[in-house]
């Protein structure tokens, strides 16, 4: 039974705190501990799934760990994600994979070198309906993919202030979109600015994707729209697919019919951690693996440098 733990259990980690513990419930998994710098919030949280606490996650490496989810800010990523690298256990990190391209690059080496299971964690993919969306492309449902639009947009989130929408929530889109056409991001235009965040940094962003089998993207992304929306429509020569994401519904329009997908609904946070868990046992590369972590962030990154250049931005 592999013996796993969680660092950083604020909104994201508890809810990994959660599955593992639920997963520890039914014998697949020995929940360790949780450790957080703030120590209240371990004990609180390592109290509720009956699991230590711990105040700095160096002592947690000492608890022979097999494998660990790390939803630590996204400034931290990298120092953490090596840490547990180089003591050899397995590491679900929380997207964007870290908070600029050249650590994300030395967490995807280090991982490597160790020969250790990295994943990152675009849970997006493991969407029920974005699942039924690959299966329905794939069957050519939609005949060749012209166009995607992806609209994420929400309220305000005050307690993110080291990334903006941009490197937060864009990368989900842009992860889901490489996924389904299966081809890497070849150039990037984007608008990108601050409205009314108060740590300053992008809470609005608009961003043109051009892929490198010639399909196109647009992302519309913000923390400024009161009511939460997470939508993608997906263009192709015979119908147009609409997904969405929170009510995990699909429906694909041709020119004879309107079809709604059978879609069983799962939690995505279960369907990823629980994918992570087999890929550690069976050795097995995992669905999101750390070099599309790290695509996902150089996208966003170069986005930003558009939407500062005012240009397009190659990125290869």
């Amino acid at each position: 039974m592999l013996r796993v733990g969680v660092v950083g259990v604020g909104n994201m980690g508890f809810h990994h705190a959660r599955v593992y513990s639920e997963l520890a419930k039914e014998g697949k998994v020995e929940l360790v501990g949780v450790a957080d710098t703030n120590f209240e919030r371990a004990k609180e949280v390592a109290s509720q799934f009956g699991t230590k606490a711990f105040g700095d996650y160096r002592e947690l490496i000492k608890e022979n760990l097999d494998a660990v989810s790390i939803a630590v800010p996204t400034s931290l990523h990298k120092q953490v994600a090596l840490d547990f690298i180089e003591n050899g256990v397995h590491v679900l990190v929380e997207k964007p994979i870290a908070e600029s391209i050249e650590s994300g690059k030395e967490i995807v080496k280090a991982a490597k070198n160790s020969g250790v299971t990295l994943m990152v964690g675009h849970v997006e993919r493991f969407n029920p309906a974005v699942q039924k969306l690959k299966k329905s492309i794939a069957d050519g449902l939609l005949g060749k993919i012209v166009t995607m639009n992806a609209k994420r947009v929400g309220p305000m989130v005050v307690r993110i202030t080291d990334v903006g929408v941009t490197i937060d929530l864009a990368v989900h889109d842009i992860d889901v979109m490489s996924f389904l056409v299966e081809s890497k991001v070849k150039e990037v235009y984007a608008k990108a600015r601050n409205v009314k965040h108060p740590s300053g940094v992008d809470d609005y962003a608009l961003i043109l994707l051009s892929f490198e089998n010639n399909i196109d993207g647009i992302i519309e992304t913000n923390r400024l729209t009161p009511h939460k929306t997470r939508t993608l429509n997906v263009v192709g020569t015979d119908g147009i697919a609409y997904l969405d994401y929170i009510n995990q519904k699909l429906q694909i329009y041709d020119e004879k019919w309107i079809r709604e997908a059978k879609i069983q609904k799962r939690e995505p946070l279960r369907v990823e951690i629980e994918h992570f868990i087999d890929c550690i046992i069976r050795g097995e590369k995992p669905l999101v693996s750390g070099e599309d972590g790290l695509h996902a962030l150089e996208v966003a990154v170069k986005a930003l440098e558009s939407a500062e250049k005012d240009e397009v931005v190659r990125l290869r």
